[in-house]
């Protein structure tokens, strides 16, 4: 570790802090947080820690999500600013507007949503749990899925169902170039291509293993006689492949108009230099309105208690 890095570990240590990270996150960010994973994991992992602060080292809807779960504890992220085009996709008026058109359809909402989009859902769901939570619904029952047309597609196609979607997509899936997948396997044909359901459906066409960040990774770390992969999803993921398989190459897939460092420029935010100065001066604290917050709790919840 760095000087920094070090200074930010002490600094954990003495606030009785705990540091999570996405794995979309920069390396060197990864590298100092006490836990990593994916948006399912830190909800988990922010439930049931014992620490008095936690910094969430990602979007702001996963420190909202945390300060949901954890309303006696002090929530920071290392920059406000970094938003999520899904969460962006869809605001809480439109989810109601949407609502009121199709009067006895139960709400299924992302969990990259703001905190008033939850309130209005009756369930939350992430990539690593929505095929297990929407088949805990009845087959005949009416479901709006918002806000990931992609991965609501996906389910759709995967249960056999017919949820009406809301149209948004996640900018970075929602670019990966369909022509760099093809070339990545013509020049790697040994390689699987790996795929996160946000992914558009011309890049699953191509996939042999479709699923959630944390799903990728196991699979890396479960075949370790496959020495090249072709990663379609946010190339953050890349460094704990990379230390789950260090005689691995992987190959991100480009994104089209940004080339092959197709990455999320929200989860770049977050630094150690901004993660530092947050934690040392206990800024830029998360709150949800307690209201608020009660609402959207009971839709969180019910997921947990699924997954």
């Amino acid at each position: 570790m760095n000087e920094l890095q070090t200074q930010i570990r002490a600094l954990a240590q003495q606030k009785h802090a705990i540091i999570m990270a996405h794995y979309y996150c920069r390396p060197e960010v990864q590298e100092v947080a006490d836990f990593i994973g994916d948006s399912l994991a830190l909800a988990q992992q922010a439930q049931k820690t014992d620490a008095d602060i936690i910094v969430m080292c990602g979007v702001h809807f996963m420190a909202e999500t945390a300060a949901i779960l954890c309303p006696n504890k002090k929530v920071l992220i290392p920059d406000p600013t970094a938003g999520c085009s899904l969460a962006d996709s869809c605001q809480a008026s439109d989810l109601a507007a949407w609502k009121a058109q199709h009067p006895g359809y139960k709400v299924i909402s992302y969990v990259n949503t703001s905190a008033a989009v939850k309130a209005l859902s009756d369930i939350v769901v992430t990539s690593s749990n929505a095929l297990r939570v929407v088949n805990s619904f009845d087959s005949n029952e009416h479901l709006l899925f918002n806000p990931d047309c992609h991965l609501g597609a996906y389910i759709n196609a995967k249960t056999c169902r017919q949820m009406e979607l809301w149209n948004g997509g996640c900018h970075v899936h929602s670019r990966f170039s369909e022509a760099s997948v093809i070339a990545l396997k013509q020049a790697h044909p040994q390689a699987p291509v790996l795929a996160h359901p946000e992914c558009p459906q011309s890049i699953l066409d191509h996939s042999d293993i479709i699923g959630s960040t944390q799903a990728l990774l196991n699979y890396v770390r479960e075949h370790a006689e496959i020495k090249e992969f072709i990663i379609a999803t946010e190339p953050g993921v890349i460094f704990k492949m990379q230390q789950a398989q260090p005689s691995a190459a992987f190959y991100p897939v480009a994104g089209e108009g940004v080339g092959d460092c197709n990455t999320c420029e929200y989860m770049r935010q977050n630094t150690l230099q901004k993660l530092y100065s947050c934690l040392a001066n206990e800024t830029n604290i998360v709150q949800v309105d307690p209201l608020l917050a009660q609402q959207a709790l009971q839709p969180i919840q019910r997921m947990l208690s699924i997954s």
